[in-house]
């Protein structure tokens, strides 16, 4: 039977200042397509990848190139500025964005399927390990953009309900890597920890400053004010550097070191395909699902329009790296398994707790409100390791 076959935007910056992560997002989303090509019956995808460089104004002109070209399924983006800037070039022309990164949730659009984790997924367990295992007083920084505004937001409710407390946020431009006033307010207030929504270039200089800050004052700092986030993923602890790569905690839905027979699979023709990195992170493999769901989607819609692609991608199960995934029909979310890491000297994540099973998303916080106290709610996660 002939394949048909499909044009796709791959959008992607892989330069400008988070350029590590999205350089790993392309890998992932490369591989998925070379293994959809080489084995998957009925279609063959063809990419069109474009890089917008982190410039805003460039995501609108590339999608709207791209969507006019007749492309109508695209996998693209990072950041949440990214993703709100362009939703309205897809919903004009009726394409689909495949969105596969974490994000802030109160948002629904039927024209975005989203492969990365919601803050019920990301957020909420996170709160919930810091203030039963670490403290309750946090001390928010973050990139100046809705991504660490909303999450911040969500924080400091979910943990209020647990009876903690925010006692400072400050934000920074994207980018920006001058951290002394920060630095010097956290030492002052010495929180029980950091919750840090910084990105890419600023979150690496942060961590560094921080952490030599705290030596310079014989703190130790992974031990005593550790910094915690839902970004910070396996490429950017080689960006940080081995003199404070250790003891950060992430909360997300997979790490490259996830014991399973699906991720031993994806890291050995990850890591052959991409040997020059960046190495897998939990952006990559969202990336990886959101093609090989696209794959799989239109093999059964036998047509990349998007009302038909809607329509036969909640049919869809995948066995992905780090476990069942599947798209909600009602929010176009993927049911996805929380996890909480702990960054090593070795560049990787130690498993401490995760989910027994995928996770259903909520985008809007309807199921699982940080509003009230999440003692009314069962844990999600399980203890993996002390």
């Amino acid at each position: 039977m002939a394949r048909k076959q499909f044009r796709i935007g791959v959008m992607f910056s892989t330069t400008g200042p988070y350029s590590v992560v999205a350089r790993s997002m392309l890998n992932g989303a490369l591989l998925a397509l070379s293994e959809i090509n080489q084995t998957q019956d009925g279609v063959t995808l063809e990419p069109v990848v474009v890089n917008p460089s982190g410039d805003l104004a460039k995501y609108r002109e590339f999608s709207l190139d791209l969507l006019k070209s007749g492309i109508r399924q695209v996998i693209g983006c990072y950041t949440s500025s990214s993703r709100k800037e362009v939703i309205p070039c897809f919903e004009k022309f009726d394409g689909l964005l495949w969105y596969p990164s974490h994000y802030e949730g109160f948002e629904s659009s039927d024209n975005v399927i989203y492969t990365g984790a919601a803050p019920n997924q990301h957020v909420l367990p996170l709160v919930d390990y810091l203030a039963s295992r670490v403290g309750k007083r946090a001390f928010c920084v973050g990139s100046n953009y809705i991504w660490a505004w909303e999450n911040n937001r969500i924080f400091r409710e979910a943990l209020t309900a647990r009876g903690g407390t925010v006692v400072a946020e400050r934000y920074l431009s994207v980018g920006d890597i001058e951290f002394d006033q920060v630095i010097s307010a956290i030492l002052d207030q010495r929180p029980d920890f950091v919750f840090n929504n910084l990105i890419g270039t600023s979150a690496y200089a942060f961590l560094r400053d921080f952490r030599a800050a705290c030596r310079s004052r014989g703190i130790d700092q992974a031990a005593r004010i550790p910094v915690a986030s839902c970004t910070l993923s396996e490429p950017e602890l080689q960006e940080i550097g081995a003199e404070a790569v250790d003891g950060h905690l992430s909360s997300s839905v997979y790490f490259s070191s996830l014991n399973t027979v699906e991720n031993a699979a994806f890291m050995r023709t990850y890591t052959s395909a991409f040997p020059g990195g960046p190495v897998a992170s939990a952006d990559a493999e969202a990336s990886y699902i959101a093609v090989k769901l696209l794959g799989a989607t239109l093999a059964q819609a036998g047509s990349d329009e998007s009302r038909l692609v809607r329509g036969a991608v909640a049919n869809q199960r995948l066995r992905a790296p780090q476990g069942e995934v599947r798209i909600d029909p009602q929010t176009y979310h993927a049911w996805l398994t929380p996890r909480i890491g702990r960054s090593s000297l070795h560049g990787q994540f130690e498993l401490l707790l995760e989910a027994r099973q995928p996770i259903e998303p909520d985008p809007y916080l309807v199921q699982s409100s940080p509003r009230f106290a999440t003692a009314m709610r069962p844990p999600l996660l399980r203890m993996v390791k002390s």
